[in-house]
């Protein structure tokens, strides 16, 4: 098992950029590929990002491709997600969680971190 922390969020214009961190305790972190989700106000979550175990291989959702970069430090055990030009859109709750390779679905979820955009 895994247990995630998520921080960094908070508020931001509309242009400007934040860095989301996401840290990682219990089981080797490496082994898990990691996903970044969000959730806005009256929505379903949805996908954001993924990173493979080692962060040679990384996915994006076209509403953030180009803007949104994901990453991970497997020595700190940490995810991070990097996020530029944000837009008013982007305002949402962010969630990190793992998948474990043996799995087909993200089985570890963090509690989640605020992002608001203004315009």
């Amino acid at each position: 098992q895994v247990q995630l922390v998520e921080s960094g969020g908070g508020l931001m214009q509309a242009g400007g950029s934040l860095r989301l961190s996401c840290a990682a305790s219990g089981d080797t972190f490496s082994t898990y590929y990691m996903g970044w989700f969000r959730q806005g106000p009256g929505e379903d979550r949805d996908y954001v990002a993924y990173i493979s175990g080692s962060g040679a291989h990384t996915i994006y959702a076209d509403s953030v491709k180009g803007r949104f970069v994901i990453s991970r430090d497997n020595a700190k055990s940490t995810l991070y997600l990097q996020m530029n030009s944000l837009k008013p859109e982007d305002t949402a709750v962010y969630y990190c969680a793992a998948r474990g390779p043996a799995s087909y679905k993200y089985d570890f979820w963090g509690q989640g971190t605020q992002v608001t955009v203004s315009s």
